[in-house]
C-alpha cells in the first residue's frame, strides 16, 4: 500500500515511513493510494469475531508488508488488553432503533484511546526496528493529549511534546496530560485556542530544518495511522447490528473531522453506510459548510463541549480530497484561499458529493444541557456533553425506514464534571483512579503563542534525537 499528499507536491511513502512522516512535506496529508476493499462474506464473518479479531483484518490491508500480520495481531491484542470492557466498545440499545456505541473505556475514558494504544504500538515498534528516535509533537483541544500521552509515556524511543489551549481544557483533562512524571512527557499550555495550536504545529512540521533537527513525528489525527485505527469500530457496530444486508447510520461528535472520516472509509471499504451525521456545537462551521459550499472561520466560542471547540477541521482536507475527484491542484487552490482570507467555495457537484453521505446538525448549550437530563431519564445514566451533542444530531437525521441509528459515545461523564453537574446536580461517578490522578502534582510549561519560542522550549527539553 502506498501513500500520497492530498496536495499533490510530496513524496509518494510506504505505511510506515506515512506512519512516521504524520504531515506531508507540502503540507498535505497522506491518504492511500487507493481504498481497500472487504468482501461481503468477510464483512458478514465480523458478527463473531473479537474486537481485535476484526481489527487485524480491517486495518492490515493498509499496512501491506510493512507490518507483517502476526506482528499486527500482536500490536491489537496488547493495544486493548488494558480496556475496562471485555468488548472495548460495547453497543447499547437504547431503543426505537437508537444505539450507543461506547468509545470511552480506555485508560484516559475517551475514544482517542482505541487509536492511540495501538498508534504507540506500531511508532515504537517502526522506531526500535529502525535504531531510530522522534519528538512526536501534537495539538490538543482536550482528549487527544491525554490519550497521546498515556499511550507514549516511558517509551523508549520517543519525546512527546503536546500543546493545549490554556483555560480550554477540563480539569480531568489537563491532570490526565500534566500529572505523568516520566522523563520523556513534555506538556505546553499555550497562551490561545486549539486552533493556535494545530496552526503551531504544522508550522513546526512545514519547518523543514526543524523538522530534519528533531526527527518530528505527529500523532494528531493528520497522521494517518490515527484515523485508519479508528475505522475498526465501524465495522464492530454495524456487524453486530446486520450488516453487511443491513445499512447502519452514524452519528458523530465532530471536532477535526478525524473520526468521522474513518466511517467514510470504512464506507469506501464496503461497509453499508446510510448517512454519516456531523454532530456540531456552536462552532458549526462543518455544518455551515454543508449547507451553503462555504467554509468560512470565525471565531472559536468556549462551550462545555470542548473538544469540539475548532474552526479549522484539518481532516476535512481529506474528504475533499476524494470530493474533487483526487484533484490535488484544487485542494491546493481551497488550501491556499484558506490561509490567505479564511475562506473556500466548493463547487456545487462537489457539495453535492459531500451531501450524498454526510448530513449535520448544530446542537447549542442549552440544548445540550437538556439532552443530557432527557438521556439520563429515559436510561439511567448519566453522558458526557460530547456524546450529547451526538445523540442531540441523532434524532434530527432523517434515514430510510429500518435503518439503525448509532451515536458514537466519545468521552466518560467523569472527564467533564463542571457540564455533568449543571445537567444533573451531581458529581459524575468517577472511577477511583481518576480521582487519585486529581491529587497529584501538575507539571507543565506556559508557552507564548509564537512558533519560535515553542520551538526553542522543544529544543531545550528533548532529549538527543
Amino acid at each position: 500500500m502506498k501513500y500520497i499528499s492530498t496536495r499533490g507536491k510530496a513524496p509518494v511513502l510506504g505505511f510506515e515511513d506515512a506512519l512516521l512522516a504524520g504531515l506531508a512535506d507540502d503540507g498535505g496529508l497522506y491518504v492511500p493510494e487507493s481504498w481497500p476493499r472487504l468482501s461481503e462474506a468477510m464483512i458478514a464473518g465480523f458478527a463473531d469475531k473479537s474486537f481485535a479479531e476484526i481489527a487485524v483484518d480491517v486495518l492490515h490491508p493498509f499496512m501491506g508488508d510493512d507490518v507483517p500480520r502476526a506482528r499486527l495481531q500482536q500490536m491489537v491484542e496488547e493495544a486493548y488488553a488494558g480496556f475496562a470492557h471485555d468488548e472495548v466498545t460495547p453497543l447499547t440499545d437504547l431503543g426505537d432503533g437508537q444505539y450507543f456505541l461506547e468509545l470511552y473505556h480506555g485508560p484516559t475514558l475517551a475514544f482517542k484511546d482505541v487509536a492511540m494504544q495501538l498508534l504507540a504500538r506500531l511508532m515504537d515498534d517502526a522506531l526500535i526496528r529502525r535504531g531510530a528516535r522522534a519528538t512526536i509533537i501534537g495539538a490538543t483541544s482536550g482528549d487527544t493529549g491525554g490519550a497521546a500521552i498515556e499511550a507514549f509515556r516511558n517509551r523508549e524511543a520517543v519525546d512527546i511534546f503536546i500543546l493545549f489551549p490554556d483555560g480550554r481544557v477540563s480539569d480531568v483533562q489537563r491532570k490526565q496530560m500534566t500529572t505523568p512524571t516520566d522523563a520523556n512527557v513534555h506538556t505546553l499550555s499555550v497562551a490561545g485556542t486549539f486552533d493556535d495550536c494545530q496552526a503551531l504545529v504544522k508550522g513546526m512540521f512545514n519547518d523543514a530544518p526543524f523538522r530534519k533537527e528533531m526527527a518530528l513525528a505527529g500523532v494528531n489525527s493528520i497522521n494517518w495511522a490515527r484515523v485508519m485505527a479508528q475505522i475498526t469500530y465501524y465495522f464492530v457496530a454495524a456487524s453486530r447490528l446486520g450488516a453487511p444486508e443491513k445499512p447502519v447510520a452514524f452519528s458523530v461528535p465532530t471536532g477535526n473531522f478525524g473520526d468521522i472520516f474513518a466511517g467514510y472509509v470504512a464506507a469506501q471499504m464496503g461497509l453499508p453506510i446510510a448517512q454519516l451525521m456531523i454532530a456540531t456545537n456552536v462552532n458549526d462551521i462543518l455544518a455551515r459548510t454543508l449547507e451553503t459550499g462555504i467554509y468560512q472561520t470565525d471565531k472559536v466560542i468556549a462551550t462545555q463541549s470542548p473538544s469540539m471547540d475548532i474552526q479549522v477541521s484539518s481532516n476535512f482536507e481529506r474528504l475533499l480530497f476524494e470530493v474533487v475527484g483526487r484533484d490535488a491542484a484544487r485542494v491546493r487552490a481551497m488550501m491556499g484561499a484558506l490561509a490567505q482570507s479564511g475562506r473556500f467555495e466548493m463547487q456545487e457537484k462537489e457539495l453535492a458529493l459531500t451531501r450524498a453521505l454526510f448530513a449535520a446538525a448544530r446542537v447549542d448549550e442549552d440544548a445540550t444541557i437538556e439532552v443530557m437530563r432527557d438521556f439520563e431519564a429515559a436510561h439511567g445514566f448519566q453522558i458526557d456533553p460530547h456524546s450529547a451533542v451526538g445523540i442531540g444530531a441523532a434524532a434530527r437525521a432523517v434515514l430510510p425506514d429500518n435503518v439503525p441509528m448509532v451515536t458514537l459515545a466519545t468521552a466518560h461523564p467523569a472527564k467533564f464534571p463542571k457540564a455533568v453537574m449543571a445537567a444533573y446536580d451531581a458529581a459524575p461517578d468517577t472511577p477511583q483512579r481518576v480521582l487519585d490522578m486529581l491529587e497529584k502534582e501538575e507539571r507543565l510549561t506556559p508557552i507564548a503563542n509564537e512558533l519560535v519560542a515553542v520551538e526553542n522550549a522543544i529544543r531545550e527539553k528533548a532529549r538527543l534525537v
